[in-house]
């Protein structure tokens, strides 16, 4: 059987008020495998944002052990969980966080900047990238020269760009009509 992409081994998260401890995730466990849809649903307060927060590494366990592609991200130090963001995360956020100042191909190639990668290849990656969501011919316009469709297509390229081991999508479509929203998580599919 092959080995999963994400391994969550009795994940625990407490945050602390004075000497009160509030725990968020009491024993999350679970396997995520390669191609794998897996929808977080909860009501609002169970620990969903929490839970998001740690796959992200954007925030470490109070205990437990998350396996990332091999990878102990667990106990790793921020520098660490910083890189491990950039090369095996992409993140796709409900209010797009695109930078109005930039191009769609330049919001997409800015985590190739942190990558180290020139700017021939981050602007060659970038046009495949945009062909890949449909969006070729709009590579050269700003955030506020595309619909609400087209900016969440950018955002999805800007997490592929990488070619990360997840993708991370925090209400990719709340912000898009329904019509809008079956595109998207067609394009999704079909990348």
């Amino acid at each position: 059987m092959a080995e999963p992409i994400l391994h969550l081994e009795q994940i625990r998260k407490s945050y602390f008020l004075g000497k009160q401890e509030l725990q968020v995730l009491k024993g999350i466990s679970m396997d995520i495998f390669k191609n794998e849809y897996v929808a977080l649903m909860g009501p609002s307060g169970s620990g969903k944002s929490t839970l998001m927060n740690i796959l992200g590494c954007l925030d470490s366990p109070t205990g437990g052990r998350y396996i990332l592609n091999g990878k102990d991200v667990s106990r790793m130090s921020d520098d660490d969980l910083a890189s491990v963001r950039n090369k095996e995360i992409g993140f796709v956020f409900q209010q797009f966080n695109l930078l109005p100042r930039l191009t769609a191909a330049e919001n997409v190639a800015l985590p190739l900047i942190y990558s180290g990668v020139g700017k021939a290849e981050r602007a060659e990656r970038a046009a495949a990238v945009l062909k890949k969501v449909k969006l070729d011919d709009r590579m050269h316009h700003k955030p506020n020269e595309l619909s609400g469709g087209q900016c969440q297509r950018v955002a999805i390229a800007r997490a592929l760009i990488n070619n990360p081991s997840i993708i991370l999508a925090d209400e990719p479509t709340g912000n898009l009509d329904s019509k809008t929203s079956y595109e998207i998580m067609d394009i999704v599919g079909k990348i």
